[in-house]
């Protein structure tokens, strides 16, 4: 029997996740959270490298070429260690698209000018998807993971042109996404550009469905406990199973609210099993594959082949890391942190808890949805989440 750990998925349309598991916050009562925190060792996350990473061709330009030289460079990955954030943008992952988004954009040139760009990379008219769809277009992993990405970085756009935005955009000190919201975090930080962004997210989505597409697994919230119980109702559910059908916490996003991933027949017994654990309900997830666990493994390899020949300089401004909560300054080290993303659990409560200890004064979720802000508010009800769409 093949372990977990190489254990592929099967994905056959990705709905909204992160929404679908807000939805549910209305019905579930407050509950204290103790997060079970993996430790995360980078020195075991492998990248390749390649001579592509110094440069993408002769043909570049010298700017881009000194950066890329730059990026060689060894650089304290510790340097952001002990920021201390006033202004944050916060940026939505997979389940925020919506049909209509990125139509206000084309109000701002430069903010247009993003889906055009776009179309020449994606091979197809993205826009005219976000506007019109259909839905079930807009939904599927290859599609909504490039929209919202294009869209959140358009909305930069839209709040570039309103009074006082430049100056709130100039005052921004700390940004972070949600899974897929990484990636547009890390463009909006000068880590990589638009393009070279938007080829990678493009490549995720696509690694990310083919790595879905050879074994029965689901996703399911649990609302209602904290995240010690969740794992132990995770470990209960382990002992019934064969190890290809085991479950683990994919997603810490708040409060009373945890994702769990993993085997069908594991899911099962976590739904059957989650009332004796006094959970308040399950909510199974409208995925067919298991997100942020090792059952997407067969993406990483792919995903870790284009981040080497991606030119990735140290940001201006901390990102927060979805695998571990932490900013780093260090491009190889980042490009490791994104490589392992698709199979680590997602410790967005961490990370907003972090924010608010540290004196957050003032957040702005960029792109479609309201996701964020609600995570916000059910960590810290003072929490003040302002939303730019497109």
């Amino acid at each position: 029997m093949r372990s977990l750990l190489h254990q592929p998925a099967i994905l056959r349309i990705a709905l909204p996740v992160h929404s679908v598991i807000l939805r549910t916050m209305a019905t579930a009562s407050s509950s204290s959270s103790s997060l079970l925190f993996p430790s995360v060792s980078l020195n075991k996350l492998s990248s390749s490298r390649n001579a592509s990473s110094l440069g993408f061709s002769v043909t570049r330009s010298r700017v881009s070429m000194s950066l890329s030289t730059e990026s060689q460079t060894a650089i304290n990955d510790s340097l952001f260690a002990h920021y201390k954030p006033s202004s944050a943008f916060l940026f939505p992952g997979q389940g925020a698209q919506a049909i209509g988004m990125g139509k206000e954009a084309q109000s701002v040139a430069a903010a247009a000018d993003l889906y055009t760009k776009a179309n020449h990379i994606l091979g197809y008219d993205l826009l005219d998807i976000c506007v019109n769809g259909p839905k079930e277009k807009l939904d599927s992993t290859v599609i909504s993971q490039p929209a919202i990405y294009v869209t959140s970085l358009a909305a930069v756009e839209l709040l570039r042109v309103r009074e006082g935005g430049e100056q709130i955009i100039n005052s921004v000190d700390v940004t972070c996404g949600l899974s897929l919201g990484e990636y547009t975090a890390l463009a909006f930080a000068g880590a990589f550009s638009f393009e070279d962004g938007l080829k990678l997210v493009k490549l995720r989505g696509e690694a990310m469905q083919a790595a879905a597409d050879a074994a029965k697994s689901a996703m399911v919230s649990i609302i209602g406990l904290d995240s010690e119980k969740v794992q132990q109702l995770c470990d209960a559910a382990n002992q019934e199973v064969d190890e290809a059908d085991k479950v683990q916490i994919a997603n810490y996003l708040c409060p009373g609210n945890y994702a769990v991933s993993g085997g069908l027949k594991g899911i099962e017994v976590v739904e059957a099993k989650a009332k004796s654990f006094k959970a308040r309900m399950t909510v199974r997830l409208a995925v067919a594959g298991a997100f942020h666990t090792s059952f997407m493994e067969p993406a990483v390899s792919r995903l870790e082949a284009a981040l080497a020949a991606t030119e990735i300089r140290s940001p201006r401004i901390p990102v927060i890391s979805n695998v571990d909560a932490q900013p780093h300054a260090d491009p190889d080290t980042i490009k490791k942190i994104l490589a392992r993303q698709v199979t680590s659990p997602v410790q967005w409560e961490t990370t907003v808890k972090t924010l608010l200890s540290k004196g957050l004064k003032s957040s702005y979720e960029l792109g479609p949805g309201k996701v964020i802000a609600g995570i916000f508010k059910r960590v810290d009800k003072s929490a003040s989440v302002e939303n730019i769409s497109a």
